[in-house]
């Protein structure tokens, strides 16, 4: 996830958030990973050698100069011959990320590489995936191997029996395709142990950049109070979910109808863990704020507001577990615990491509008795009578698809019978519609 903006942040605290972002997630180790930057001048900024990531400050970074001098408190991390090398090999790319997150691990360890066409934003962000050989940790052949790779036109490379390495213009978009790249192999790992997985087609994976035609635009009037609320509880459910691995960085959109025809969205291209108050995008009768860009989900959030006032809050979200459904053609079985069922309904099911279209059918399909649907290959949709309803549903379809996924090695899940599914309806359900 580039970002455009002229660059006012200190090499140092960009890597130390970075590095702060990768050991809170458990994807990396106290000893394991590296991060780096080369700025404007050709020097190489790094994290140190030995140094414990849970306990690293901006002063314990390292710049290695052009002319090979090295300033700083340590030693520059002892990887730092492969960033070199593979700075070398792409003189286009700014910024490297290197870690060990676990599912990235077992694909190494197997000698496989995850597909990024499970769905489109993982092939769009991460592209086709590379491999390296194995070489002895910090040597030159594990540079020369590594470089190569990239030199091919991989900006992600799995390392044989050791992690992956990551590249990018930026240390943003460097971290979104590390992020999204880990995703999508716990995905494919989770999704593996429902049945056989579904992969798109490379035409497919671009259907998102090319159905998603551009809004007029309006001058918005100043916020009024209930949009000023809407914003904060926005931002707080998004960076929630963020925490709770509900989104990653590069994919999850939530919105709320602010009246009528008018909604608030998050935008394209952000960082969910950093969204503010401004960033969202108030959309009024089809038209975006100016100067903004709403989420490619707007028009089928728009289609689903218009068809049911009643429905107040919409996320799109790929949390892993009920995205390793969307992979495959395993159903989503509600009828597992009492609040399973009485929060997600009957899950449906989209087939892929109908959410970049104009988002009627889909629309259609939804309703109170339905508020949640599967989209193959993309995620899920979840509908709230509020944003904190539709969070809540969110959190209870991902820990259901969870406990399911976490069931096979048990047993067949059993689900309720239809005599309990009919007690709880009359006594939740009816009672509230």
């Amino acid at each position: 996830m580039p970002d455009s903006k002229r660059q006012l942040v200190h090499p140092r605290d960009q890597i130390l958030d970075v590095i702060e972002r990768i050991y809170r997630f458990r994807m990396t180790t106290t000893s394991g990973g590296n991060v780096s930057l080369r700025d404007a001048e050709g020097n190489i900024w790094i994290t140190p050698a030995r140094v414990d990531k849970g306990s690293l400050r901006r002063e314990d970074m390292i710049c290695v100069r052009a002319d090979g001098s090295v300033e700083g408190p340590h030693r520059p991390s002892s990887e730092f011959p492969f960033h070199r090398a593979i700075y070398d090999a792409r003189p286009e790319l700014q910024a490297i990320v290197h870690a060990h997150p676990v599912a990235l691990v077992a694909f190494s360890v197997c000698r496989r590489i995850p597909d990024t066409r499970l769905f489109p934003q993982a092939r769009n962000v991460c592209g086709e995936v590379g491999f390296a050989p194995y070489a002895l940790p910090g040597s030159k052949q594990l540079g020369d191997n590594i470089a190569s790779t990239f030199r091919a036109g991989h900006d992600c490379v799995v390392l044989e029996n050791h992690g992956v390495v990551v590249g990018g213009a930026n240390l943003a978009e460097a971290f979104a395709r590390f992020e999204t790249l880990e995703f999508s192999a716990k995905t494919i790992v989770k999704a593996s142990m429902l049945g056989e997985i579904r992969y798109l087609d490379v035409e497919q994976t671009k259907l998102p950049l090319t159905r998603i035609p551009a809004l007029p635009e309006f001058a918005a009037e100043p916020a009024t109070v209930p949009e000023q609320e809407l914003r904060r509880q926005l931002v707080d459910f998004i960076r929630r979910g963020y925490q709770q691995r509900l989104f990653i960085s590069t994919e999850g959109s939530f919105s709320a109808r602010v009246d009528g025809d008018q909604l608030l969205v998050t935008p394209a291209r952000f960082d969910r863990r950093t969204v503010t108050l401004d960033d969202f995008v108030l959309v009024n009768a089809g038209r975006r704020e100016t100067g903004k860009s709403p989420s490619r989900a707007t028009r089928l959030h728009r289609a689903i507001y218009r068809r049911h006032p009643e429905f107040r809050a919409v996320v799109s979200a790929c949390p892993v577990n009920a995205t390793a459904f969307s992979a495959t053609s395993a159903p989503l079985d509600s009828r597992t615990i009492p609040e399973s069922y009485i929060f997600l309904k009957d899950v449906l099911r989209i087939p892929y491509g109908e959410q970049f279209g104009d988002g009627l059918e889909i629309a259609e399909r939804l309703s109170p008795e339905n508020p949640v649907a599967i989209l193959e290959n993309d995620g899920v949709l979840v509908c709230g009578t509020s944003v904190l309803d539709a969070f809540d549903r969110l959190e209870v379809l991902e820990t259901t698809a969870e406990a399911i996924i976490n069931s096979r090695p048990l047993g067949d899940v059993v689900p309720m019978s239809a005599a309990v599914i009919e007690e709880l309806t009359a006594a939740f359900l009816r009672k509230s519609s």
